[in-house]
């Protein structure tokens, strides 16, 4: 007997569905918070899984970190964090008060920039069920461990410093200035503004 062989779904094989995790958030019947971490930025959704399509009832975008003042990169731990709040205040506004992670393919790290979205989310006053070991630490929110390397490196080699920190550094913005900014920033959020 031969066996059979069954082929996979299209977008399994292209790697873009997870079909048991799909399943498992359809089936529910609750919010759930979408996280998704491009090359440059990152985006958050609060959608009603849906068989004919989601429905989107709120959504973030790393980029409006950049309205509020933010000069570091929009896919760090920090940005994360804080595009985490801005995402929670919105949800509330729309009528959401809890939600479900559903991440698809993307890995889950604990202490991760994932961790980092749904900790600011959580702050914001959002009910996401998430134990606290999941979250980065203080040290990684805030933006302290990238200076603390920036500062490290900068006086270990100019080169490495110059080479990594490339980006932020045409941009004006000095990495060593993380926790200052980040603290500038969520106090623009927490003041209500948007």
């Amino acid at each position: 007997m031969t066996p059979v062989h069954v082929p996979l779904l299209r977008r399994r094989r292209e790697g873009v569905t997870d079909y048991r995790s799909r399943r498992r958030a359809i089936t529910s019947h609750r919010v759930l918070l979408v996280v998704r971490i491009s090359n440059k930025n990152v985006t958050s959704q609060f959608v009603v899984p849906k068989v004919g399509g989601d429905t989107v009832l709120a959504s973030a975008h790393s980029r409006e970190l950049l309205k509020l003042g933010w000069h570091g990169s929009l896919k760090s731990t920090p940005a994360c964090y804080l595009l985490g709040m801005i995402a929670g205040r919105k949800a509330l506004a729309s009528g959401v008060k809890e939600a479900v992670l559903y991440n698809g393919l993307a890995p889950f790290v604990r202490g991760g920039r994932i961790g980092a979205l749904v900790k600011g989310a959580v702050e914001a006053g959002l009910v996401v069920p998430v134990g606290e070991e999941a979250f980065p630490s203080e040290e990684r929110l805030t933006g302290k461990t990238i200076a603390d390397y920036a500062s490290k490196l900068s006086a270990e080699s100019k080169e490495a410093y110059q080479k990594g920190y490339s980006r932020l550094l045409k941009e004006g913005f000095r990495p060593e200035e993380y926790p200052a900014q980040f603290e500038k920033v969520k106090a623009a959020i927490m003041g209500g503004k948007k």
